[in-house]
């Protein structure tokens, strides 16, 4: 609920702190005191749009800040976690700050936001009737809620929406399979000619590094082939006879001596022999190396045949050798798409079917079930009009199905509020069909019988009682009262019978002070409520009478 509005330099107010409560809490005073205005600060509070009339005549800034205590679960906390926005306890603080440029900027406990993420809370905190007719309940996008939360069918909403998004995760797979196997099919020439040729050249994973390492080696084959010869020589030895036979008689020269050594030589030896071996090996790889570039005269050709076959079928598919194998993977996958598509895409249509069929039975249930809550809210406001001075008027709950095209995760159902004013007239949308009077006099009904199915917290009612007196007004200010055992409401109210049944009650009046006008509210103890409602009953002079009928109305309180 709203627990406190400070207000600086709006209009006619200087500033402005108040303090609220639950409960039924009126707002009186003379025509033109001002009451509007307090209105048209909490809006721009709300996010209203911001006009730069508002701010006060020689001042440069306007603020207005609201403050609501909420229960821990509340929409308005789901809005902030999405927007990434700090939460503080259970309260949440609203600010505007108006320019007199007309600039304005908007805070939630005091981070920057949008004006639209301002309005987005306040349309879930606070619902004014008689000054925004284009939220609430005159809005046709919030009754299919209002109904559900009214008849109790949330955990069947959200089984509709569970089906529904089954469905359309069914469909999004049955129109993919169609798309590929679309596709597929165009391409269906180009992709068993392409694979084809992969089959036939076959690349394998790594191969172009292979072939380049090869094709550098042959291409250098004759001067390997020189330095092979030297180094082959180097270690037979012409001359001097092999490096391994010099190494073998120097081991056995020494090995005849080794014992006149004692342990002193058998390093060496083992440094000899381990040379020894190591020798034999590299002229065995001189061999093996040498034989292999005799051997394939040809192979150089071969091997930059292969090379630039790969590159050339890379260029053709504009990809890197690398990824050929690949796409000759991708190539077969995608044919053999063409020739188990059909059987894939029938099976996906048949769960497509399966899904519609079963959201169709949960969204049909919910029809049911919306169109017994609607004779049920339509009784229930029915019995509210008559004490309002509606008794002609006729509420409606249409629950009209809607083409598929329409079907989304609320269900199949369009759910408006219509009234008809006046026997044998058309119902139509409320606020096209009721007066200004009847209109908040419906709503008030309205409000009475939906007053658990609303996120809001915070009703006000902007002369919810006029054009009415006697036992309408006591009517209207009678289901006030019921209406804030369940919510906040505050109302401001010209009949003296509402205002006596209030929690607590504010005098808002102007006063001139050096030459300047301004607002000022003041918060009325029990004897200066007695003398306010007895100035709304008598007039300008309060009788003795006037204020024995204000005793008899707060009493009835």
């Amino acid at each position: 609920m709203l627990v406190s509005l400070a207000i600086r330099n709006v209009v006619l107010i200087d500033q402005l702190e108040l303090s609220l409560a639950s409960g039924l809490g009126v707002l009186t005073g003379e025509t033109g005191a001002g009451k509007s205005i307090l209105l048209d600060a909490l809006g721009l509070a709300l996010g209203a749009r911001a006009d730069s009339a508002l701010v006060r005549h020689g001042t440069l800034q306007a603020s207005v800040t609201a403050a609501f205590e909420l229960p821990d679960i509340h929409p308005a906390w789901e809005l902030l976690e999405e927007q990434g926005l700090a939460r503080e306890e259970d309260m949440l603080v609203l600010r505007r700050l108006l320019s007199s440029d007309g600039r304005s900027r908007a805070f939630v406990n005091d981070q920057a936001v949008s004006i639209g993420l301002l309005r987005s809370l306040g349309e879930q905190l606070v619902e004014v009737q008689g000054q925004f007719a284009q939220h609430g309940l005159l809005d046709p996008a919030t009754h299919r809620s209002l109904l559900d939360a009214y008849g109790g069918l949330s955990a069947l909403t959200i089984q509709v929406g569970r089906a529904w998004r089954a469905w359309k995760d069914a469909e999004a797979a049955r129109e993919a399979a169609v798309a590929d196997l679309e596709a597929a099919r165009r391409d269906e020439d180009f992709l068993r000619h392409s694979l084809d040729e992969l089959d036939s050249l076959d690349p394998r994973d790594g191969e172009e590094e292979e072939l380049a390492q090869e094709r550098a080696l042959l291409m250098n084959a004759e001067r390997l082939s020189e330095a092979l010869n030297i180094a082959d020589e180097a270690l037979s030895g012409e001359e001097g006879g092999s490096a391994e036979r010099a190494l073998s008689l120097a081991r056995r020269t020494l090995e005849r001596v080794a014992d006149k050594a004692g342990e002193r030589l058998d390093p060496l030896l083992a440094a000899l022999e381990r040379a020894a071996a190591e020798i034999a090996e590299a002229d065995a790889l001189l061999a093996t190396i040498s034989t292999d570039l005799d051997m394939e005269p040809e192979r150089l050709a071969a091997v930059e045949d292969r090379y630039f076959a790969l590159k050339e079928k890379a260029r053709k598919h504009g990809c890197e050798v690398d990824d050929l194998p690949t796409l000759r993977r991708t190539f077969a996958e995608r044919l053999a798409a063409v020739d188990s598509g059909e059987g894939r895409l029938k099976r996906l249509e048949a769960d497509a079917e399966a899904a519609r069929q079963s959201y169709l039975e949960e969204a049909r249930k919910l029809s049911e079930r919306r169109a017994a809550a609607s004779i049920e809210i339509e009784k229930a406001v029915q019995l509210e009009l008559p004490p309002l001075r509606l008794d002609k008027a006729r509420f409606f709950c249409r629950v009209e199905q809607l083409p598929e095209r329409d079907w989304g995760a609320q269900g199949i159902d369009r759910v408006v509020f219509e009234v008809a004013t006046n026997p044998g007239a058309p119902a139509g949308p409320l606020a096209k069909v009721a007066s200004g009077g009847e209109l908040s006099r419906l709503l008030l009904a309205l409000k009475v019988v939906l007053a658990a199915a609303s996120p809001v917290t915070t009703l006000i009612f902007d002369e919810v009682d006029a054009g009415v007196g006697g036992a309408t007004a006591a009517a209207v200010g009678e289901r006030l009262a019921r209406l804030a055992e369940q919510l906040q409401v505050l109302v401001v109210t010209h009949s003296p019978q509402v205002a006596a049944l209030g929690s607590y009650h504010w005098q808002i009046s102007k006063q001139i002070t050096q030459g300047t006008t301004l607002t000022g509210v003041r918060r009325l103890e029990p004897a200066a409520r007695r003398e306010e409602v007895a100035r709304m009953l008598a007039g300008a002079e309060i009788t003795d009478e006037a204020r024995a009928a204000a005793d008899k109305l707060m009493a009835k309180a």
